[in-house]
């Protein structure tokens, strides 16, 4: 499972594949969204203002999480081989480093993603759409710090 993986800071060299993996995992599972609303740019864009954390397994990297500070958010989080314990490990690394309860939104559509966050402790905290689209989207926060 995950115990073989590293879960560590990008270094400034590894973001261009860090936007490939986005791009590659976002046309895979976001499948109701057209294919062009996906672009490397848009996470290279987003990561100048967010600290991004990779997960390495045999050298290669195989999931993110982009996380931006001021707010606690998860902003993206992105795994090559789901099921195997690397989008959990890489929220945790995320959760501890935060310092207190972190948020994420999920699209509304993305039932498989829900169940996982589910699982992972997250609840249901604001519903909305996204300015000038039809995409819906469910808040949800994670607070380790409740018993």
């Amino acid at each position: 499972m995950a115990q073989d993986l590293e879960i560590r800071r990008a270094r400034p060299e590894e973001l261009p594949a860090c936007a490939d993996l986005y791009v590659r995992v976002l046309r895979d599972t976001f499948t109701w969204l057209p294919p062009e609303r996906h672009s490397r740019e848009e996470f290279l864009r987003a990561a100048r203002d967010e600290e991004i954390y990779v997960a390495v397994r045999d050298g290669r990297i195989v999931g993110l999480a982009g996380f931006y500070r001021p707010m606690n958010f998860i902003h993206s989080l992105y795994v090559d081989d789901r099921g195997r314990g690397i989008g959990r490990a890489l929220l945790d690394e995320v959760s501890r480093r935060a310092g207190g309860p972190i948020s994420l939104k999920v699209q509304q559509a993305n039932l498989r993603a829900q169940a996982f966050y589910a699982r992972e402790g997250f609840v249901a905290a604001e519903r909305g759409r996204d300015r000038g689209s039809d995409v819906q989207w469910i808040r949800l926060v994670r607070d380790l710090a409740k018993p």
